[in-house]
């Protein structure tokens, strides 16, 4: 298997793949190809080490982020270029890069702290109803844990570090690059200027294990789709003991059969008969609270006419008050008639003047004019 293969098409994912996509993929593939389930198997072994090294360069944020940019020339001969000369070799990760370029000045030097576990994201489907009233839900998510054993240091219990031999503590190596001494991170205690004696066994010293994770979640009423909640130390945890990321709860609303949303509005679209359309009339609607509101129906009133309840919509996320209701009336015509109803309908019909109807009466007034203009 080739060194140089692209990792994300080693990890068969998209170069915009979030950390969780990412990390999926490689369980699958790790569990496709790994030796034990290929005995004997000299390519399933090539492959499951080139998505191990694949996947141990995209999990980590600043060593995808350099390989992005330079690829496999971030990690090999000194640098993104190529032609490393004395004491070269890989980058640990991008801000090697630019202590390599620039020197300590940049950030160089010094022990390097552990950096904070990765954000998670999770998406909640909720039904309109629960983004009215509010919801407690919990769920279950697969977490990087801090290792209970070794409690996230990454030692055996009973053991501890030990200084590294290789940068004596300080977390950076120097090394002669033609005419210039640069400072890299070491590649030995990766900047911690300490090392582990005796690895844990249940976490092999990386302090983290994965295991499942029940949350208890608070959705507040008047979240809508797009809603991103934030449950801070929630989300993985940071490596040695490292502060853990944040889980971030990203909010979908499912669509209603009755009613449309709008921010804090809601909409709704009501069909009357035409016979209540004429004389006036009310109806009764169950809101999204569960009341039922009885709202007048004018006579006369046309298609398309809006009727508003106020304050009868979504409540105003994390604020007071809440919106208002439009009822939007369709008249609908009969397609169903009685002999008896087609002869009452006749007996209207044969009662109309015209004026009953205005836009009707005006619209054919204003269509005999114009035929009467073309044919003078």
């Amino acid at each position: 298997m080739s060194a140089e293969i692209d990792y994300y098409e080693l990890l068969e994912v998209e170069r915009t793949a979030d950390d969780a996509t990412i990390k999926s993929s490689y369980r699958k593939l790790a569990m496709r190809f790994h030796p034990d389930r290929n005995p004997g198997d000299a390519e399933a072994e090539a492959k499951f080490k080139a998505i191990s090294q694949a996947y141990d360069c995209l999990k980590d944020p600043q060593k995808r982020a350099a390989y992005d940019r330079f690829g496999h020339a971030a990690f090999q001969n000194g640098g993104p270029g190529g032609g490393g000369g004395a004491g070269g070799g890989g980058f640990s990760d991008l801000g090697d890069i630019f202590e390599t370029i620039f020197g300590s000045a940049f950030g160089g030097g010094g022990r390097q702290q552990a950096r904070r576990g990765a954000d998670l994201r999770y998406d909640m489907e909720i039904s309109l109803e629960d983004a009215f009233n509010g919801k407690q839900a919990q769920i279950e998510i697969e977490v990087a844990a801090a290792c209970d054993p070794c409690g996230g240091s990454g030692a055996e219990p009973g053991t501890g570090t030990r200084r590294c031999n290789l940068c004596g503590g300080h977390g950076q190596v120097r090394a002669q690059q033609g005419f210039f001494m640069v400072e890299r991170t070491c590649p030995t205690c990766h900047g911690r200027g300490e090392v582990i004696e005796k690895p844990c066994r249940k976490c092999g010293g990386e302090g983290r294990v994965d295991q499942a994770q029940k949350l208890d979640v608070t959705i507040p009423p008047g979240v809508d789709t797009g809603t991103r909640l934030r449950m801070g130390g929630k989300g993985e945890a940071g490596p040695f003991g490292a502060p853990p990321g944040d889980l971030y709860i990203f909010v979908h609303v499912r669509r209603h059969p009755v009613f449309e949303r709008d921010g804090t509005t809601l909409l709704t679209r009501v069909p009357i008969t035409f016979t209540t359309a004429a004389l006036g009339g009310e109806i009764e609607l169950p809101g999204i609270d569960g009341e039922r509101h009885t709202v007048p129906i004018p006579a006369g009133i046309q298609s398309g006419k809006q009727l508003r309840r106020r304050g009868a919509g979504m409540p105003v996320l994390q604020g007071r008050g809440r919106g208002d209701l439009v009822m939007e009336i369709m008249v609908e015509t009969p397609t169903k008639l009685t002999a008896r109803q087609k002869e009452l309908l006749r007996e209207l019909q044969e009662t109309e003047t015209g004026d009953e109807c205005p836009q009707s009466k005006g619209f054919f007034d204003r269509l005999k004019e114009a035929w009467n203009d073309l044919t003078d």
